[in-house]
């Protein structure tokens, strides 16, 4: 079943994370595919594009919930990025109030508007590991891992700039680790006792993004229990954006986090209308695989998750 057309949208981006946003209270897009629907709709050049696709609906516990999914059409639990874009396009729109809360399937946001800004509480971190190695590139590397309301894996380098991203970041995505949620995967920078660079392999985009929340809320975690930085931490996206996580440190034989917030700019993009055209030519690439007629970039897409990536004890 296709969606009734027009259908109003707004574009707006996190530090350079970029999200369509939906307001569906009404439930207009019931019966519809939506994984597909929102593949279609993310692809860049074709039709909107964005890393990800919020709808806005109806709560009975909270001033609105959501549901997120990733550009490829997956649902993700949670997105520090979008959480805040959502939280400030609801303000806009007069859904919610400046201080609010809304329903994720990570658990429940609590969000304060203020003017561009928007400050998010995250839910609790659970589930660190430090120290576990892996083979990467042919040689033994560290990583720590983190769940910030999705799965992040954490590596310190001495220079971010210079990572292979894609390159080292889809292996340990797709390693059987991480399965069968998988993970997304952060390459840090220590800037200085209160600051971090941090580049981050996406998934669900399957590619490097301009920033990531959560993980910029996990690269700042980790950083603080390894000793490399304290709260509150400012974190440099691959944009050149900065986001500001908070958090309290307990230190001792058993450290704990808590009271972690996510802090930066939700700006609007633009506003428009998604015509049934934003459908067209869904499969393009697939046909041309099918065709032989695979170019350079779509061969080297197309080998991701093969590279080599293995852990050690």
């Amino acid at each position: 079943m296709n969606p009734a057309f027009p259908i109003p949208f707004s574009k707006m981006s996190g530090s350079g994370n970029d999200f369509i946003i939906i307001d569906h209270r009404r439930g207009f897009l019931g019966g519809v595919d939506l994984p597909s629907f929102v593949r279609a709709v993310c692809r860049r050049r074709f039709a909107v594009g964005a890393d990800g696709l919020i709808l806005i609906e109806d709560s009975e516990t909270a001033d609105f919930r959501w549901q997120f999914f990733n550009g490829d059409g997956s649902r993700a639990e949670m997105c520090g990025n979008g959480a805040r874009c959502a939280a400030r396009y609801a303000y806009l729109k007069k859904i919610a109030p400046a201080a609010m809360r809304f329903e994720t399937v990570a658990g429940l946001i609590e969000a304060q508007v203020m003017d561009g800004s928007v400050k998010i509480k995250m839910t609790q971190p659970d589930s660190v590991l430090l120290g576990q190695k892996l083979l990467l590139a042919g040689k033994e590397r560290v990583f720590h891992s983190i769940n910030t309301g999705v799965p992040h894996a954490v590596h310190f380098v001495a220079d971010a700039g210079a990572v292979p991203v894609v390159d080292w970041g889809r292996p340990v995505r797709f390693h059987e680790k991480f399965q069968p949620a998988g993970t997304n995967v952060n390459f840090v920078q220590v800037m200085s006792r209160d600051s971090l660079a941090v580049r981050t392999y996406e998934r669900g985009v399957e590619a490097e993004t301009m920033a990531c929340g959560t993980g910029a809320a996990a690269a700042a975690i980790i950083g603080a229990l390894l000793g490399h930085v304290a709260p509150p931490v400012t974190v440099v996206t691959s944009g050149g954006a900065r986001l500001t996580i908070h958090f309290v440190l307990k230190t001792g034989q058993h450290p704990e986090i808590t009271e972690v917030f996510l802090e930066g700019r939700a700006n609007v993009i633009y506003e428009g209308q998604l015509a049934a055209e934003c459908l067209l030519d869904v499969g393009v690439r697939e046909q041309e695989e099918k065709k032989g007629e695979q170019s350079g970039r779509w061969r080297k897409y197309l080998a991701f998750g093969h590279a080599s990536a293995e852990f050690t004890e």
